[in-house]
This record gives structure tokens, sequence and C-alpha cells, in this order.
């Protein structure tokens, strides 16, 4: 017998459905994952467009990158705030989930590479953007639950491992490109 979620285990049902998973629990901790990491990486890209919370805008972020050796710094600080913008707001809506995560991905992939070096803990270190890459990759494999657009998206609708793969790999590759131009 089978105990409806949400519903109290008597001693007829068994305290087993007690222990059961909840696939609510499931897509709300997504939702959360998404809500952080989504918001976040969308806070710095307005940093880098618009200057907003204390951020360098477009022209500091050009320098920026090209004092880290890219080509086309201004080109690079538009291309970089624009990922973190939209691919953030995407994950926070749940919107083409495993391509704003592999947005996401690519551009912190940038970031770990710019700060190598400098150990692992804050403020030089990288553990940071390990936690922010790390936690969107876990997005893009995952999926981003039931509270999501992409559940109005046929495609989409069901989450399947092979797109968020696919995603990361696509990632990998356009990042280190990125690197490869780099001096």
């Amino acid at each position: 017998m089978t105990t409806p979620l949400g519903s109290v285990p008597t001693a007829r049902t068994g305290a087993s459905a007690l222990s059961a998973p909840s696939p609510h629990g499931y897509d709300v901790g997504l939702l959360l994952l998404r809500l952080a990491v989504g918001l976040t990486m969308a806070a710095h890209g307005s940093q880098k467009l618009f200057g907003w919370f204390d951020g360098p805008g477009l022209d500091g972020t050009g320098q920026f990158f090209t004092a880290s050796g890219y080509p086309a710094g201004h080109a690079m600080a538009v291309v970089a705030g624009l990922t973190e913008t939209l691919g953030g707001l995407g994950l926070v809506l749940g919107l083409l989930t495993p391509l704003a995560a592999a947005a996401l991905v690519g551009t912190m992939i940038n970031a770990l590479a710019v700060k190598w070096g400098g150990g692992f803990f804050a403020p030089k270190g990288v553990e940071y953007e390990l936690l922010l890459t790390a936690s969107a990759a876990a997005l893009a494999l995952t999926g981003p639950g039931r509270y999501a657009v992409d559940r109005l998206l046929p495609v989409l609708k069901s989450h399947r491992l092979l797109y968020g793969v696919a995603a990361l790999v696509l990632a990998v590759v356009v990042a280190g490109i990125m690197l490869l131009v780099r001096d």
C-alpha cells in the first residue's frame, strides 16, 4: 500500500513512508540553487555591462580583459557581461537550463584560468569560482526541476542527461578556444 505525498503515515501505512524521497523537495532544492547561482551571476554580469553594484562597467572590465591577455578587451567584456547576465537570468527562470548553465560554466572556466595560481582560498584563490562552476555544471546535468519555464517547452519538458552533457561539452570547447586566443 502506498501513502500519497504529503500524507502522514499511520500504523496501517507503515513508517517507511516517512523516509520516502519527496520529489517536491528535490524541485525546491533545485529552485533554490538556480536562484542563488543565477542571481549571483546576473549581478556579476550587470557589474560588467552597466557598472551596477559598484562594478567597473564595460570600460573597466575591458581594461581588465586586455591586462589579462585577451584580445579586444572591450568586446570580451561585452561577451562576458552578456553571458553572465543572460545565463544567470536563464537559470533563475529555468529557461533553456542546460545552455544557461553551460554558458556560466564556460565563463567560469576562463575566470579560473585568470585567477589560477593564487591558491585555493579567497580573496586571491579560486574557491568562489570553483563553487560557481560546479554548481552551474550540476544544474546543467540535473535539469531545473519542476518549477521552471523549461517544463513548458516540449523538448526540455523532461530533462535528459544527454542535454546537460552536450551543453557542458560545448562550454568546455568554447572556453578552451577563448583561452587559446589569450596571450
